[in-house]
Protein backbone atom coordinates (compact mmCIF):
# COMPACT_ATOMS: atom_id res chain seq x y z
CA UNK A 1 0.00 0.00 0.00
CA UNK A 2 1.51 3.31 -0.47
CA UNK A 3 0.41 6.69 0.90
CA UNK A 4 1.13 10.11 -0.44
CA UNK A 5 1.06 12.87 2.31
CA UNK A 6 1.15 16.59 1.58
CA UNK A 7 2.33 19.10 3.93
CA UNK A 8 3.74 22.74 4.58
CA UNK A 9 0.16 24.75 3.55
CA UNK A 10 -1.43 27.43 5.40
CA UNK A 11 -1.32 31.45 5.31
CA UNK A 12 0.95 33.89 3.87
CA UNK A 13 0.39 37.50 3.09
CA UNK A 14 0.89 38.61 -0.79
CA UNK A 15 4.46 38.40 -1.25
CA UNK A 16 5.43 35.13 0.77
CA UNK A 17 6.60 32.47 0.55
CA UNK A 18 5.77 28.24 1.41
CA UNK A 19 7.26 25.26 0.46
CA UNK A 20 5.17 22.29 0.18
CA UNK A 21 6.32 18.69 0.63
CA UNK A 22 4.80 15.86 -0.58
CA UNK A 23 6.21 12.13 1.13
CA UNK A 24 5.51 8.72 -0.59
CA UNK A 25 5.26 5.93 2.30
CA UNK A 26 4.48 2.52 1.34
CA UNK A 27 5.82 -0.70 -0.65
CA UNK A 28 7.49 1.36 -2.95
CA UNK A 29 9.99 0.21 -5.79
CA UNK A 30 10.35 3.60 -7.63
CA UNK A 31 8.90 6.92 -8.08
CA UNK A 32 8.34 8.08 -11.58
CA UNK A 33 6.90 10.96 -12.42
CA UNK A 34 5.53 13.75 -10.02
CA UNK A 35 2.76 16.71 -10.55
CA UNK A 36 1.75 19.42 -7.96
CA UNK A 37 -1.80 19.98 -9.03
CA UNK A 38 -4.24 22.92 -7.33
CA UNK A 39 -7.93 23.48 -7.39
CA UNK A 40 -9.29 26.85 -6.38
CA UNK A 41 -12.89 27.01 -5.21
CA UNK A 42 -15.07 26.70 -8.50
CA UNK A 43 -12.25 26.16 -10.66
CA UNK A 44 -10.66 23.09 -12.44
CA UNK A 45 -7.94 21.47 -10.82
CA UNK A 46 -4.91 22.46 -13.19
CA UNK A 47 -1.25 21.08 -13.61
CA UNK A 48 1.27 23.67 -11.54
CA UNK A 49 4.58 21.86 -11.77
CA UNK A 50 5.81 18.47 -12.47
CA UNK A 51 9.11 16.19 -12.13
CA UNK A 52 10.25 13.27 -14.15
CA UNK A 53 12.10 10.76 -12.47
CA UNK A 54 15.40 12.11 -14.28
CA UNK A 55 14.87 15.46 -12.82
CA UNK A 56 13.60 17.04 -15.64
CA UNK A 57 10.94 19.98 -14.95
CA UNK A 58 7.67 21.77 -16.52
CA UNK A 59 5.65 24.48 -14.74
CA UNK A 60 2.19 26.18 -15.83
CA UNK A 61 2.56 29.68 -17.00
CA UNK A 62 0.97 31.31 -13.99
CA UNK A 63 3.73 30.28 -11.84
CA UNK A 64 7.04 29.89 -13.94
CA UNK A 65 9.75 31.90 -12.01
CA UNK A 66 8.20 32.01 -9.22
CA UNK A 67 7.55 27.54 -8.00
CA UNK A 68 10.39 25.48 -8.14
CA UNK A 69 9.43 21.86 -8.18
CA UNK A 70 12.27 19.20 -6.57
CA UNK A 71 12.50 15.80 -5.20
CA UNK A 72 14.42 14.08 -3.10
CA UNK A 73 14.71 9.91 -3.93
CA UNK A 74 16.20 9.49 -0.83
CA UNK A 75 13.13 10.66 1.23
CA UNK A 76 10.73 9.96 -1.37
CA UNK A 77 9.68 13.31 -1.39
CA UNK A 78 8.44 15.93 -3.56
CA UNK A 79 8.47 19.67 -2.79
CA UNK A 80 7.07 23.03 -4.40
CA UNK A 81 8.88 25.85 -3.07
CA UNK A 82 6.08 28.45 -3.81
CA UNK A 83 7.53 32.58 -3.77
CA UNK A 84 6.18 35.98 -4.22
CA UNK A 85 3.09 34.01 -3.78
CA UNK A 86 -0.70 35.99 -4.89
CA UNK A 87 -3.54 35.80 -4.02
CA UNK A 88 -4.96 34.07 -7.20
CA UNK A 89 -2.57 31.24 -5.68
CA UNK A 90 -5.22 30.29 -3.56
CA UNK A 91 -6.25 26.70 -3.62
CA UNK A 92 -5.97 23.03 -2.58
CA UNK A 93 -2.58 21.65 -3.54
CA UNK A 94 -2.21 18.14 -4.30
CA UNK A 95 -0.28 16.01 -5.60
CA UNK A 96 0.57 12.79 -7.87
CA UNK A 97 2.79 10.45 -8.45
CA UNK A 98 3.53 7.54 -10.54
CA UNK A 99 4.64 4.75 -8.87
CA UNK A 100 5.59 0.58 -9.26
CA UNK A 101 5.60 -1.19 -5.79
CA UNK A 102 7.77 -4.06 -7.62
CA UNK A 103 10.45 -4.79 -10.07
CA UNK A 104 7.99 -5.64 -13.07
CA UNK A 105 4.61 -3.78 -11.69
CA UNK A 106 2.80 -1.67 -13.61
CA UNK A 107 2.48 2.22 -12.53
CA UNK A 108 0.13 3.30 -10.70
CA UNK A 109 -1.12 6.93 -10.37
CA UNK A 110 -1.41 7.83 -6.34
CA UNK A 111 -2.81 10.91 -4.94
CA UNK A 112 -2.20 12.81 -1.51
CA UNK A 113 -4.96 14.54 0.30
CA UNK A 114 -4.16 17.89 -0.14
CA UNK A 115 -3.20 20.38 1.82
CA UNK A 116 -4.43 24.19 1.86
CA UNK A 117 -2.51 27.21 0.97
CA UNK A 118 -4.42 30.65 1.20
CA UNK A 119 -3.09 34.08 0.01
CA UNK A 120 -4.73 36.85 1.82
CA UNK A 121 -3.33 40.09 3.60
Amino acid sequence: QVQLVESGGGLVQPGGSLRLSCAASGSIFSIHSVGWYRQAPGKERELVAGISDGGRTNYAGSVEGRFTISRDNAKNTVYLQMNSLKPEDTAVYSCNAQITTTIRGPLRSYWGQGTHVTVSS
